[in-house]
């Protein structure tokens, strides 16, 4: 571990989390939250493990990582009760074994293909992770998940599988600062939240929707998680395992 990068990670962090955590209590207060509902994912993604060292020294421990294969790196170096490890990335059926293997919760299980396979490994081992269903709320051909039309089916279904405790939702808004887009996209999410607490068993009402750019407005629709990197960490090395 590179002591000078552990200190260029840990000295970004003491000016940019105080800064991050205060922009999320705002839009807490600003949408009548309780302040503190909103828990922060620190996404590590691309990061090298002194970026997970100064994470963690700083306090925060909901990490997240886009690939399994870094994940993997991650969890081994550091252990799995280090933190609590989100798989937020697009999840390739093949891999399915893999990310429940170390992922406390998969925020990206975006088909009930997908869904099936982690099941299927998680009963041969026994096993339970928390997921939240993937739903694709803008149509967007270039982001993955359910479609509006047929989520609610779909995701009920998903629920009674065996392994997978179905926490809540995820989306992801489109790239763009047109509030009342990212509005429609953050407001479909929770309508269907809604629907499936209120008609599946079990269903849990956890949303995670927005990141740096528009977080005031997913918490105001209603976010309980907000993934954030960049923000954080600064621009992304590269990093790979």
């Amino acid at each position: 571990m590179s002591s000078s990068l552990l200190t260029t990670y840990s000295g970004r962090l003491t000016e940019t989390l105080p800064r991050v955590r205060e922009q999320i209590a705002a839009a807490e207060v600003a949408a009548g939250r309780v302040e503190g509902s909103v828990r922060l994912i620190a996404v590590t993604k691309s990061h090298p493990i002194e970026c997970v060292e100064a994470a963690l020294q700083a306090g925060l421990r909901d990490l997240g990582e886009n690939r399994v294969e870094e994940l993997e790196g991650k969890v081994e170096h550091f252990g799995a009760d280090a933190a609590t490890w989100h798989m937020i990335g697009h999840l390739q059926s093949r891999k399915a074994q893999r990310a429940v293997a170390v992922a406390d919760m998969v925020h990206s299980v975006d088909s009930l293909k997908l869904a099936r396979k982690m099941s299927s490994a998680l009963v041969e081992d026994r096993g339970l992770v928390e997921v939240l269903a993937q739903v694709n709320t803008s149509g967007e051909e270039s982001k993955s998940g359910f479609a509006v039309a047929s989520a609610f089916d779909e995701i009920a279904e998903m629920s009674e599988l065996p392994g997978l405790h179905v926490k809540g939702l995820m989306t992801m808004a489109p790239f763009v600062e047109d509030e009342a887009v990212l509005t429609t996209a953050f407001a479909s999410l929770r309508r269907l939240s809604e629907s499936l607490v209120s008609n599946v068993d079990g269903f849990g009402a956890e949303l995670s929707m927005g990141m740096t750019n528009d977080l005031d407005v997913a918490i105001r629709e209603g976010s309980t998680m907000v993934r954030i990197g960049t923000a954080l960490f600064g621009p992304r090395t590269g990093y790979t395992t």
